[in-house]
């Protein structure tokens, strides 16, 4: 059984061998759409996702695209690399969809044993996400998924590994990134870049390296939160990210616990 997954997407690509279109509403011709997808860390060994087709809907039609990618392991696209899911013309117009379909080879990897990562049946009906946001004929358009790893994965009460993604939209063109390093790296440290109300997470991968891609201009508070070993958290204040660049914090040192 598919499970459906609905995603916001803001530029997109995909690869893809074939599609069709269904073209209810006039259009003024198309737009070139590029969707990827990279991962917020998470301690497994390997997620494999098998994405089956991606739908994408404008105000001039549905477009469907059919995905060949075998499973991909997503844990090897990290810290500002993106695995291109596929590319194909859509109907231009106001994007209103997008929807993100797996087939059924899901697993995971954890401490050497693959498991089977199901869906809840709930999202067999799929699940959608709006999205404003206009393509213009012939104008490239790119869009960029942020899957977030450590919170997409839940274990059942009977050991299972199941699969509620959690996927946000980078919308590559108007944004910019925050990097940085904590250390040591054994604190397995939680990294929140927090604005107001908003607040995004990510957690240090295994060289300590946290990578925040696609998050708007503005100024941050960084918190890093150990989740291993005694360290004290830390927060830096006023962090600014600027469009188009990357906001490097460099190696950031947790001090031992009192």
């Amino acid at each position: 059984m598919k499970a459906l997954l609905g995603l916001s997407l803001a530029a997109a690509a995909l690869s893809l061998a074939s599609c069709s279109t269904d073209n209810t509403n006039t259009t003024n011709g198309t737009t070139p759409v590029r969707i990827e997808i990279t991962d917020a860390p998470a301690y497994y060994d390997k997620i494999f996702l098998d994405i089956d087709h991606i739908e994408v809907i404008t105000e001039g039609g549905k477009q469907v695209i059919d995905v060949d990618h075998d499973p991909f392991d997503i844990l090897h696209y990290r810290e500002g690399e993106f695995f291109l899911l596929a590319e194909h013309d859509v109907p231009s117009g106001r994007l209103q969809e997008v929807r993100l379909v797996l087939d059924d080879d899901n697993t995971i990897v954890v401490d050497g044993v693959t498991h089977d990562l199901t869906t809840p049946s709930g999202q067999s009906s799929g699940v959608k996400i709006k999205v404003q946001d206009d393509l213009i004929p012939n104008i490239a358009y790119t869009l960029a998924l942020d899957f977030d790893a450590s919170k997409s994965i839940h274990t059942t009460g009977n050991g299972k590994y199941m699969l509620k993604p959690v996927i946000r939209a980078i919308p590559v063109a108007v944004s910019g990134a925050l990097t940085g390093f904590v250390s040591p790296i054994t604190s397995n440290a939680h990294v929140f870049a927090i604005q107001g109300t908003d607040t995004l997470g990510t957690l240090a991968g295994p060289t300590g390296k946290f990578y925040f891609p696609g998050i708007e201009q503005g100024t941050y508070k960084v918190d890093i939160v150990p989740t291993a070993g005694d360290f004290q958290p830390k927060s830096i204040e006023n962090v600014t990210v600027t469009t188009g660049e990357v906001k490097d914090l460099g190696q950031i040192e947790l001090s031992p616990a009192n």
